[in-house]
Protein backbone atom coordinates (compact mmCIF):
# COMPACT_ATOMS: atom_id res chain seq x y z
CA UNK A 1 0.00 0.00 0.00
CA UNK A 2 1.23 3.27 -1.13
CA UNK A 3 1.36 6.26 1.76
CA UNK A 4 0.34 9.71 0.72
CA UNK A 5 2.46 12.57 0.73
CA UNK A 6 2.54 13.91 4.09
CA UNK A 7 1.27 17.69 3.30
CA UNK A 8 4.14 20.71 1.92
CA UNK A 9 4.65 23.01 5.12
CA UNK A 10 3.68 26.81 3.93
CA UNK A 11 5.75 28.00 6.58
CA UNK A 12 8.94 27.36 5.36
CA UNK A 13 9.11 29.88 2.22
CA UNK A 14 7.66 32.45 4.64
CA UNK A 15 10.52 32.04 7.06
CA UNK A 16 12.67 32.18 4.63
CA UNK A 17 11.52 35.60 2.70
CA UNK A 18 11.33 37.25 6.36
CA UNK A 19 14.74 36.57 7.17
CA UNK A 20 15.99 38.77 4.45
CA UNK A 21 18.20 35.99 2.89
CA UNK A 22 16.73 36.60 -1.00
CA UNK A 23 18.16 38.52 -3.66
CA UNK A 24 15.24 40.87 -3.49
CA UNK A 25 13.95 41.07 -7.00
CA UNK A 26 12.59 38.40 -9.72
CA UNK A 27 14.80 36.55 -12.09
CA UNK A 28 15.17 37.89 -15.15
CA UNK A 29 13.40 35.66 -17.49
CA UNK A 30 15.66 34.06 -20.22
CA UNK A 31 14.15 36.61 -22.96
CA UNK A 32 15.55 39.52 -20.66
CA UNK A 33 19.07 38.52 -20.23
CA UNK A 34 19.20 37.65 -23.56
CA UNK A 35 18.17 40.97 -24.56
CA UNK A 36 20.87 42.47 -22.13
CA UNK A 37 23.65 40.53 -23.36
CA UNK A 38 22.80 41.37 -26.96
CA UNK A 39 25.08 43.21 -29.14
CA UNK A 40 25.93 43.48 -32.85
CA UNK A 41 28.48 41.24 -34.42
CA UNK A 42 30.22 43.28 -36.43
CA UNK A 43 30.95 46.50 -34.14
CA UNK A 44 30.32 49.93 -35.43
CA UNK A 45 33.94 50.37 -36.88
CA UNK A 46 33.41 53.88 -38.74
CA UNK A 47 31.97 55.10 -35.25
CA UNK A 48 34.69 53.72 -33.29
CA UNK A 49 37.42 54.88 -36.05
CA UNK A 50 36.39 58.75 -35.66
CA UNK A 51 36.51 58.46 -32.15
CA UNK A 52 39.88 56.85 -31.78
CA UNK A 53 40.95 59.76 -34.79
CA UNK A 54 39.53 61.97 -32.56
CA UNK A 55 41.10 61.02 -29.19
CA UNK A 56 44.43 60.63 -30.92
CA UNK A 57 44.23 64.22 -32.20
CA UNK A 58 43.80 65.30 -28.96
CA UNK A 59 46.45 63.24 -27.19
CA UNK A 60 49.40 64.69 -30.51
CA UNK A 61 48.01 68.09 -29.88
CA UNK A 62 49.31 67.70 -26.41
CA UNK A 63 51.99 66.26 -27.11
CA UNK A 64 52.81 68.74 -29.47
CA UNK A 65 52.65 71.80 -27.67
CA UNK A 66 54.58 69.80 -24.36
CA UNK A 67 57.31 69.35 -26.50
CA UNK A 68 57.26 72.84 -28.06
CA UNK A 69 57.03 73.88 -24.28
CA UNK A 70 60.34 71.67 -23.43
CA UNK A 71 58.16 69.58 -20.96
CA UNK A 72 60.29 66.58 -20.10
CA UNK A 73 57.59 64.34 -20.55
CA UNK A 74 57.12 65.45 -24.10
CA UNK A 75 60.75 65.09 -25.14
CA UNK A 76 61.75 62.94 -27.18
CA UNK A 77 64.97 60.64 -25.52
CA UNK A 78 67.64 62.81 -27.16
CA UNK A 79 66.46 65.89 -25.77
CA UNK A 80 65.24 65.04 -22.28
CA UNK A 81 67.78 65.43 -19.14
CA UNK A 82 68.86 68.77 -17.43
CA UNK A 83 71.98 68.26 -19.32
CA UNK A 84 70.57 68.82 -22.44
CA UNK A 85 67.92 71.50 -21.18
CA UNK A 86 71.40 73.60 -20.11
CA UNK A 87 72.67 72.88 -23.47
CA UNK A 88 69.57 74.21 -25.20
CA UNK A 89 69.43 76.94 -23.23
CA UNK A 90 73.40 78.15 -23.90
CA UNK A 91 72.74 77.92 -27.91
CA UNK A 92 69.24 79.81 -27.47
CA UNK A 93 70.77 82.48 -25.17
CA UNK A 94 73.69 83.38 -28.03
CA UNK A 95 73.86 84.49 -31.62
CA UNK A 96 75.15 82.03 -34.07
CA UNK A 97 76.92 81.57 -37.76
CA UNK A 98 75.14 78.44 -38.43
CA UNK A 99 71.62 80.53 -38.37
CA UNK A 100 72.45 82.35 -41.16
CA UNK A 101 73.57 79.10 -43.27
CA UNK A 102 70.24 78.55 -45.07
CA UNK A 103 69.31 81.90 -46.04
CA UNK A 104 72.97 82.47 -47.49
CA UNK A 105 72.57 79.28 -49.42
CA UNK A 106 69.15 80.10 -50.65
CA UNK A 107 71.12 83.77 -51.71
CA UNK A 108 73.68 81.80 -53.78
CA UNK A 109 71.24 80.10 -55.40
CA UNK A 110 69.71 83.40 -56.94
CA UNK A 111 72.52 84.84 -57.57
CA UNK A 112 73.52 81.65 -59.86
CA UNK A 113 70.31 82.50 -61.41
CA UNK A 114 72.14 85.74 -62.91
CA UNK A 115 73.82 85.53 -66.09
CA UNK A 116 76.68 87.49 -65.16
CA UNK A 117 79.48 84.98 -64.54
CA UNK A 118 81.74 87.40 -62.09
CA UNK A 119 78.86 87.00 -59.99
CA UNK A 120 78.31 83.10 -60.22
CA UNK A 121 82.12 82.84 -59.48
CA UNK A 122 81.81 85.14 -56.54
CA UNK A 123 79.25 83.45 -54.98
CA UNK A 124 80.44 80.03 -54.91
CA UNK A 125 83.54 80.97 -52.64
CA UNK A 126 81.60 82.97 -50.37
CA UNK A 127 79.42 79.99 -49.38
CA UNK A 128 82.39 77.90 -49.31
CA UNK A 129 83.55 80.36 -46.73
CA UNK A 130 80.64 80.85 -44.89
CA UNK A 131 80.22 77.16 -44.16
CA UNK A 132 83.76 77.12 -43.04
CA UNK A 133 83.13 80.08 -40.57
CA UNK A 134 79.80 78.18 -39.49
CA UNK A 135 81.47 74.66 -38.86
CA UNK A 136 83.89 76.68 -36.92
CA UNK A 137 81.75 78.54 -34.83
CA UNK A 138 79.77 74.75 -34.26
CA UNK A 139 83.23 72.99 -32.81
CA UNK A 140 83.56 76.19 -30.63
CA UNK A 141 80.40 76.26 -29.28
CA UNK A 142 79.83 72.05 -28.82
CA UNK A 143 83.15 72.99 -26.84
CA UNK A 144 82.24 75.84 -24.73
CA UNK A 145 79.32 73.69 -23.72
CA UNK A 146 80.95 71.06 -22.70
CA UNK A 147 83.22 72.99 -20.45
CA UNK A 148 80.43 74.87 -18.80
CA UNK A 149 77.89 71.75 -18.45
CA UNK A 150 80.98 70.01 -16.49
CA UNK A 151 81.60 73.04 -14.26
CA UNK A 152 77.64 72.88 -13.99
CA UNK A 153 77.50 69.29 -13.44
CA UNK A 154 80.88 67.92 -12.82
CA UNK A 155 82.88 65.88 -14.77
CA UNK A 156 81.30 62.13 -13.64
CA UNK A 157 77.97 63.04 -14.56
CA UNK A 158 78.41 64.50 -17.65
CA UNK A 159 76.35 62.87 -20.70
CA UNK A 160 78.07 61.81 -24.12
CA UNK A 161 77.13 64.03 -27.23
CA UNK A 162 76.31 66.80 -25.19
CA UNK A 163 78.49 68.93 -27.77
CA UNK A 164 77.36 67.18 -30.85
CA UNK A 165 73.69 68.39 -29.51
CA UNK A 166 74.83 71.81 -28.93
CA UNK A 167 76.64 72.06 -32.31
CA UNK A 168 73.36 70.93 -34.59
CA UNK A 169 71.37 73.30 -32.77
CA UNK A 170 73.64 75.89 -33.86
CA UNK A 171 72.68 74.97 -37.41
CA UNK A 172 68.98 75.52 -36.89
CA UNK A 173 67.00 79.00 -37.13
CA UNK A 174 65.53 80.34 -33.50
CA UNK A 175 62.48 79.78 -35.12
CA UNK A 176 62.82 76.41 -35.93
CA UNK A 177 64.36 74.58 -33.25
CA UNK A 178 62.09 72.32 -30.86
CA UNK A 179 61.75 71.96 -28.58
CA UNK A 180 61.23 75.88 -28.75
CA UNK A 181 63.90 78.37 -27.13
CA UNK A 182 62.92 79.23 -23.65
CA UNK A 183 65.69 81.99 -23.06
CA UNK A 184 66.08 85.38 -24.34
CA UNK A 185 69.15 86.57 -26.82
CA UNK A 186 72.07 86.94 -23.95
CA UNK A 187 70.39 84.89 -21.45
CA UNK A 188 72.84 82.85 -20.65
CA UNK A 189 72.08 79.79 -17.82
CA UNK A 190 73.84 79.90 -14.54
Amino acid sequence: MAKSPAPASNEAPEEEFASGSGKGRATPTRAEQEAARKRPLVADTKEARARARAELAVARDRARAGMAAGEDKYLPLRDKGPQRRFARDWVDAGWHLGEALMPMAILVILFTLIPNVYIQLFAYPVLMVFVLLTIGDMVLTGRRVKKEARNKFGEARMEKGLGWYAAMRTVQMRFMRLPKPQVKRGGYPV
